[in-house]
């Protein structure tokens, strides 16, 4: 069995930065772990062949290599998830299909025209898929109906599957679930609030693959939230600290990770002693009765202020996600947003409009009310509002706007940074001095030309790099690398005004429409 592996192309997202992967020659931030992990559980008897659609396009050449396509997505590829069915049914092509996106919303790929759908969680329901298929079936919907896999007998994913140069970090995963109930979070609904995690042997061992492989970049740990278990993730750090001082710290990690972190000193201790150096924490909104009613309560048991900044504290650079939107919000809840940005210090934020994901409690809750403005869900940045507000979707949509674009103000955002690198907390392991590559010093050369001679921000930029390299030596190398990062956000801001104020201009003019419509209807009746 001949199988093309084929992860969809992601739109132009907060996370696609271009900008960034331009300046060290890479083409995607992180490689699709889902499909080497599907690649490992599947026969190994069998061919494989994988095409990430944001490196290249999938040849004509492999099309027809192929005997079976295999695709997974996230909610986001949704569109060229859909296309690439298409295009492999044209060809006369068996089509699997799995991931997030279709398990959350398979009559979609189903309707595009995908034979096989393997739902839910691999471990359980590709077996399933693979004893269809030694039966001759041609088509089935494969889901394990509740039951969640032990992870401790997933396999090494297939990393040698991937194009390494053309990954700016690589992937890997220790657990899966989260204990919380946020209203909004569609990762409970796909993987539970009992977190289940690999053994540290299990992990060891694929990070030893990677390592025999020749990576020695980052290392995304993808867990939605790696301290779910903390006792686990304890038991895991001790002994990869150990690992990573026998190979001289080959890899640097960063996670996502929920804001009660900041109350485990140990935690945090053994995270920097690992060489972690950064952590996504999902603020939401600084408003307290948002997160009472988005049921996020873990974020309203101490101070968030106080949280994000012993998380700095610690050696851990903070990026953090907010939403607006949520139902009974204040007006003028952007500018809170920036002003919280702006007290902790946290250099990067991700900032979206609040979204109804399917399946989620909050589907269900503004489905049962008759809120819902369509039966979709998105999580980019330039997407409206896919339900009715309990405020103006107008005042909602320009509030965002404008945080956005303030957000990352080239000022506001080098203040920022700086202020967060003042406060960080030195690395507790270095790993050996080793010299630049010319894609490196292209990259410094660039960022220093653009933020340091040629835009409004020179004095500033030039200032804050001696001072870091004064007062907090150890990080200054990390700290250029995040003034780096609004290359990408200054282009995007951008795209996220364009894009939402046409949005907002065509539902405007529609309810105008309707409404006028309405009027017409009364007066003649």
């Amino acid at each position: 069995m001949r199988v093309l592996l084929v992860y969809p192309r992601f739109p132009k997202t907060f996370w696609s930065y271009e900008k960034i992967l331009e300046l060290v020659n890479r083409k995607v931030l992180l490689p699709p772990l889902g499909l080497v992990t599907v690649a490992a559980i599947l026969p190994q008897t069998w061919e494989f062949k994988l095409v990430d659609c944001n490196i290249r396009p999938v040849t004509e050449a492999e099309w027809q290599w192929a005997d079976l396509v295999i695709l997974s997505a996230m909610i986001v590829q949704k569109n060229d998830l859909l296309d690439q069915i298409q295009e492999a049914k044209r060809r006369g092509k068996r089509v699997a299909v799995g991931g997030p996106y279709p398990t959350s919303v398979p009559q979609e790929a189903e309707d595009a025209g995908a034979d096989y759908l393997i739902l839910d969680e691999g471990e359980i329901t590709l077996p399933m898929f693979i004893d269809a298929i030694a039966q001759g079936k041609t088509s089935g919907t494969f889901r394990s109906n509740g039951e969640k896999p032990d992870v401790t007998t997933t396999p090494i994913p297939r990393y040698d599957l991937l194009e390494f140069d053309a990954y700016d970090s690589m992937s890997i995963q220790f657990s899966r679930g989260c204990p919380f109930q946020c209203e909004f979070c569609d990762i409970i609904v796909l993987y539970g609030r009992k977190p289940r995690t690999k053994s540290p042997a299990q992990l060891l061992a694929e990070l030893d693959y990677l390592y025999s492989l020749g990576w020695r970049r980052g290392v995304f740990m993808v867990d939605d939230n790696f301290i779910g278990n903390k006792r686990n993730v304890k038991l895991l750090l001790q002994e990869l600290k150990v690992w990573q001082a026998e190979h001289q710290y080959p890899f640097r990690f960063n996670t996502e990770a929920s804001v009660d972190l900041a109350q485990d000193q140990e935690l945090m201790d053994l995270m920097v002693e690992c060489n972690f150096d950064a952590v996504f924490l999902g603020i939401e909104t600084p408003d307290e009765d948002s997160l009472q009613l988005t049921k996020k309560f873990q974020n309203t048991r101490t101070s968030l202020i106080e949280s994000v900044q012993s998380i700095t504290r610690a050696g851990l650079r903070p990026i953090a996600g907010f939403i607006i939107g949520f139902d009974g919000e204040k007006d003028g809840a952007g500018d809170r947003i920036v002003r919280f940005a702006e007290q902790t210090a946290i250099p990067t934020t991700t900032f979206a409009m609040l979204q109804a994901l399917p399946n989620t409690a909050l589907w269900h809750r503004l489905d049962k009310e008759g809120r819902l403005r369509g039966k979709d869900g998105n999580i980019n940045q330039t997407t409206l509002m896919n339900f009715i507000p309990t405020r103006s979707l107008e005042q909602i949509t320009r509030e965002y706007i404008e945080s956005f674009w303030q957000l990352y103000d080239p000022v506001k955002y080098l203040d920022r940074t700086y202020r967060c690198f003042l406060m960080l907390g030195a690395p507790k392991c270095k790993a050996p001095a080793k010299m630049p590559s010319w894609v490196d010093i292209r990259a410094l050369l660039i960022v220093c030309w653009r933020q340091g001679i040629k835009r409004n921000t020179r004095w500033k930029f030039w200032h804050h790099l001696f001072s870091i390299i004064k007062n907090n030596p150890e990080v200054w190398d990390h700290y250029l690398a995040v003034c780096a990062h609004n290359e990408h956000f200054l282009e995007y801001r951008q795209i996220v005004r364009d894009e939402l104020e046409a949005q907002l201009a065509e539902f405007l003019a529609r309810e105008a429409e309707i409404a006028a419509e309405m009027k017409t209807s009364v007066l003649a009746s």
